[in-house]
């Protein structure tokens, strides 16, 4: 929010510069994120009036204009359209100064012109304009021109956090630095209006949840040739609002004063009376800014009895504005309930002054005062006669203004530094609440504009910003060193990432809220959680699974000529089922390009499947490796011999392998793209570490060929063997598949290392044949296996 420092200080005005005024502001929260000049650096400009035109005789867009600066008149050459005599206008004489640009004397078609005509945007009023910057009839010949426009001032741009609602006005603002100075401010005099006119309109508020206070009145025979006044005009401009006309200007001026957004209606485009209602599906509206919206049943809309008139706190419809030849205006102001306004504008891609302010917090209690400054306003520049203030609320819905105990201990014990019970009372006033004494301190009532006042430490942190956070000196605070037990049972979040990290993975962080369609791609027919509001319709579901995220982070490296890219990611993850939103950490990782990065040794081998099982085994490692089995994937959005589902306490917990070529079609990648995603709740559980003696007897290794059933995977073999739980086997590991021409009928080759080793005694040769034996018969019986002839 911008405002002029100028018009702060017509509010209140503590005797500090502008450096201590700002830091102020920004020690007491509300950071000031810069400060200019309210005009550029203008030296010899005046205030001039056109005596005479006339056409110059060697130019035909030219006029030779005879310009009084006050104490002469001299001729100028102006080329703009709206020059005409009597006008008063900005006059640059000769040595002025325009920013970097001085003026002289010059020769244009052989005539001399002694001085230039300037426009708003030659002066840095304006970043645009059309013809040269038309000043009131009353403006005073020969007065400095900064003094006329008072452009020694200073705009300040100040950052409000979200719940300083209260400080989006300059009465506001003027409330703050009052109380930061123990001054008075010296709060707009608003006069009630009176009615010269019984005309009213009827309001109805059928959706008063939304909307429980709406008040409006009618103002008939306003002139529709009225101007702005320059006045109203600059404070607008500096407070980073264009100028259009008396009313529309009128309504941003008392936003801007008074923090009440307000609109103005055409009167005589109403039809009916005024309804406050949600929109029915489908509903279009066209507004102000030319675009036409398609609103939703969730919206609220300002209606007649016939059609809609605007979105409700964020903009005004287009077919019932204010135009030039408007001469009977309705005016409205109302109290939206944040709750049920945040986020509306947003989901129409839209941010506007009103909606800003709304979704924030306004007073419920200011509409009334914000209609009587309009009429006044509007009556004393564009004349007119006001009818009674139509003033239409449900109690029910309004906010109610909440009583908070403070206890004079807690202050002294949250803060860290003594204040007096003097201080607390005189700061809390001159916040504008309201105290009563009680046995541990007071009851405290905060002011309807307050929203952000509702618990005990929401007002010893207002006691510290008026006590000044620079204030409160720093203390050490003595401490008992406790170190944190821990399990070895338990592998942490952290060794985990260490361990890919050693392995030349980048750590990502990507955001929980993906685009849907590649969502839908990569993890097909799964239910979504779509988000109310989303940033934008790319990021407008809750992912279910950290690949896609990793994939559009793969996606924009690739696209920058990486190739070569290996990332993971550990986040939660948002699944929707029958029993609510399931919210369950995941691990996932993604590698694709060349296995080594390059160098002058470094084969050019790609990565393949048993690079990104090797970096998945290197996390299970750390928990209970035997407790997890890889079986064949049928994971839609995997390729079908290069991939493998996690099994662990028969359940599936995540997958591994490369990534389907139509899924990469659909994703347009060019290469191949190997991932793994797990439930990390179930890798973060280890076997407590035992002592296990060394036999010191020599191990023996059988080899055997087996002819299986295709189907038959390895891992199956291998528990048929160690199922026969004998003690002197101790290790089963696969060394060759063979599936070629030689083996028939649907069969593979699966040859299987045994080491056999005891811890008594040396094992002979018939201990090995006899225990041999039994696994052949026990890998015949339970999968058909049968010994290959070599």
């Amino acid at each position: 929010m911008k405002i002029s420092e100028n018009w702060l200080r017509e509010l209140v005005n503590p005797a500090i510069d502008t450096d201590t005024l700002m830091d102020q502001l920004t020690m007491a929260g509300l950071e000031v994120e810069g400060v200019e000049s309210a005009g550029s650096d203008l030296q010899g400009i005046v205030v001039g009036e056109v005596i005479s035109l006339e056409q110059h005789p060697n130019a035909d867009k030219l006029s030779l204009c005879q310009v009084s600066d006050g104490r002469e008149t001299v001729p100028v050459i102006c080329g703009a359209k709206n020059v005409r005599k009597g006008l008063k206008v900005a006059f640059a004489m000769v040595g002025a100064k325009l920013s970097d640009i001085k003026i002289k004397r010059a020769k244009l078609r052989g005539v001399e012109s002694h001085g230039m005509l300037c426009s708003a945007s030659e002066l840095k009023l304006a970043e645009s304009s059309e013809g040269i910057l038309e000043l009131p009839e009353d403006a005073p010949v020969g007065t400095d021109f900064n003094d006329y426009l008072q452009l020694d001032d200073r705009i300040i741009e100040i950052d409000l956090t979200p719940n300083r609602g209260d400080c989006l006005s300059l009465a506001g603002v003027a409330r703050e630095v009052a109380a930061i100075n123990g001054i008075a401010a010296n709060t707009p005099d608003i006069p009630e209006v009176a009615e010269s006119l019984t005309d009213t309109f009827p309001v109805e508020l059928l959706a008063p949840k939304a909307c429980p206070r709406y008040v409006g009145r009618i103002i008939r025979g306003i002139d529709p040739k009225a101007t702005t006044p320059m006045w109203l005009q600059e404070k607008l401009r500096r407070c980073d609002l264009r100028p259009i006309s008396p009313t529309v200007d009128i309504t941003n001026y008392v936003m801007m004063e008074l923090g009440q957004p307000m609109h103005g209606f055409d009167f005589d485009k109403l039809e009916g009376g005024i309804q406050v209602r949600m929109a029915s599906a489908g509903e279009k509206l066209a507004l102000l800014d030319q675009s036409e919206v398609e609103c939703r049943e969730d919206t609220l809309l300002i209606a007649d009895h016939k059609k809609p008139l605007a979105l409700a706190g964020i903009m005004g419809g287009l077919d019932s504005s204010v135009q030039a030849e408007t001469r009977n205006v309705f005016f409205e102001a109302a109290f939206f309930t944040p709750i049920e306004t945040a986020g509306k504008a947003r989901s129409y891609s839209m941010h506007t002054d009103s909606s800003h302010r709304f979704e924030r917090g306004v007073d419920p209690q200011l509409q009334w005062h914000a209609i009587q400054r309009a009429t006044e306003l509007l009556i004393e520049i564009a004349g007119g006669e006001a009818g009674p203030v139509i003033d239409v609320s449900d109690s029910q819905y309004l906010p109610e203004q909440s009583q908070v105990t403070l206890r004079y201990d807690r202050i002294n014990r949250l803060l860290g530094v003594p204040v007096s019970r003097e201080d607390v009372i005189g700061m809390i006033q001159s916040l504008g609440m309201k105290l009563v004494e009680n046995d541990e301190g007071w009851t405290v009532t905060p002011p309807s504009f307050r929203f952000d006042i509702n618990i005990e430490a929401d007002l010893i942190e207002e006691i510290g910003r008026m006590v000044g956070y620079n204030n409160i000196p720093g203390t050490r605070e003595a401490a008992h060193v406790r170190v944190e037990s821990f399990s070895e049972t338990e592998v942490s979040l952290n060794l985990i990432r260490e361990v890919l990290v050693e392995q030349g993975f980048h750590e990502a962080i990507t955001y929980s809220f993906v685009s849907p369609e590649i969502q839908a791609v990569l993890d097909p027919g799964q239910e979504t959680l779509p988000l109310s509001n989303p940033i934008s319709t790319d990021m407008s579901v809750m992912r279910t699974r950290l690949i896609p995220g990793l994939i559009e982070a793969l996606q924009h490296n690739l696209n920058r000529q990486q190739s070569r890219v290996r990332l993971f990611e550990s986040g939660q993850c948002f699944v929707p089922g029958k029993e609510g939103l399931s919210q369950r950490p995941h691990i996932a990782a993604v590698i694709t390009g060349n296995l080594l990065e390059a160098g002058l040794y470094a084969e050019a081998n790609s990565v393949d499947f048993y690079d990104i099982k090797g970096n998945l085994e290197s996390i299970l490692r750390l928990s209970d490796e035997s407790s997890y089995r890889f079986v064949k994937s049928v994971n839609p959005i995997m390729h079908p011999g290069q991939s493998a589902d996690i099994i662990a306490n028969d359940r599936v917990i995540g997958f591994v392998g490369a990534l389907h070529p139509s899924i990469l079609a659909k994703l347009q990648l060019n290469q191949p793209v190997f991932v793994f995603e797990v439930d990390l709740n179930s890798i973060l559980q280890a076997i407590l570490p035992t002592f296990s003696e060394l036999s010191k007897y020599p191990s023996i290794r059988r080899d055997i060929s087996l002819s299986v059933d295709a189907e038959t995977s390895a891992h199956e073999l291998i528990d048929c063997v160690f199922s026969l739980r004998n003690e002197i086997l101790q290790e089963v590991f696969v060394f060759d598949v063979y599936t070629g021409k030689e083996v028939r009928n649907n069969r593979k080759s699966v040859a299987l290392g045994l080491i056999l080793q005891d811890f008594s005694r040396t094992l002979v040769d018939e201990d090995v044949e006899k225990l041999v034996a039994k696994v052949l018969a026990q890998l015949e019986n339970q999968h058909n296996a049968v010994l290959r002839d070599t």
